[in-house]
């Protein structure tokens, strides 16, 4: 019995414990249209039952569900803090998106059928929508989803689409990156909202540590925070390929 093979001696019942025991194997970061790719590697290198996305939030290994509601947040206080911004969202544009104009159908977080995923849009969204129940924000009004012509302000296309609740304009408005319309909206400029999700990893420059408030950013904190965790039994049975266990993302 060495470090190579210890598991290999113990009994079928201690060695199943083991496959209870989720541990944090690497942060993956920033995924983009390597989103199908990853799973793929990661299904073939641990098997689908054996490995999972979970965010370190406040010390405490979290569930996407849970962590993406801190996303929503910051969002949340970002907006809520800037009324001009609202304003010109409600005056002037209809709808907002990130990667494809199609991004406006999509009203939850999980997106098992896009390419990459797409978060900000679907915030702005709801806070928008929430402010327009807000009897402090008056200047919000609610308006029918219904689909209209709006004008991309990306290239000046116009598509009918939806406009989203309490956005009247007329323009459709890109968040992403520094030469989008919607920049002021990207993640990496949207300040975390808590001190405590703030994260660092030195010598780990990522897209969004040179943009924005980098490090203090809600896309700092969603990027950094993840994590690929594993269960520990599996871990184990990859022998000397622990020491890289993320290899090929």
């Amino acid at each position: 019995m060495d470090r190579t093979n210890w598991w290999e001696k113990l009994e079928p019942e201690q060695t199943a414990l083991l496959n209870e025991v989720w541990i944090p194997v690497g942060v993956p970061g920033y995924a983009g249209m390597a989103k199908a790719p990853w799973r793929e590697v990661l299904d073939g290198r641990f098997g689908p039952q054996n490995w999972r996305i979970q965010y370190i939030v406040r010390g405490k290994s979290v569930p996407f569900s849970e962590a993406i509601q801190e996303y929503e947040a910051a969002y949340r206080h970002f907006l809520r803090g800037n009324p001009a911004l609202v304003r010109f969202l409600t005056a002037v544009c209809g709808n907002v998106y990130d990667d494809n104009i199609t991004n406006v159908y999509d009203a939850d977080y999980e997106q098992p059928h896009t390419a990459m995923n797409h978060y900000q849009d679907i915030s702005v969204r709801r806070v928008i929508a929430e402010l327009v129940e807000d009897e402090e924000w008056p200047d919000v009004a609610d308006t029918a989803v219904t689909p209209t012509d709006l004008i991309d302000l990306t290239d000046g296309q116009t598509h009918h689409l939806p406009r989203a609740r309490g956005f009247r304009g007329c323009y459709l408005l890109q968040i992403r990156d520094p030469l989008s319309p919607g920049f002021c909206l990207n993640p990496a400029v949207v300040p975390v909202h808590d001190p405590a999700l703030i994260t660092s990893l030195p010598n780990h420059e990522g897209w969004f540590h040179k943009e924005g408030c980098a490090h203090l950013s809600v896309e700092a904190f969603w990027q950094m925070s993840k994590v690929i965790e594993v269960r520990y039994g599996r871990f184990l049975a990859l022998g000397p390929e622990r020491v890289n266990p993320l290899a090929g993302l």
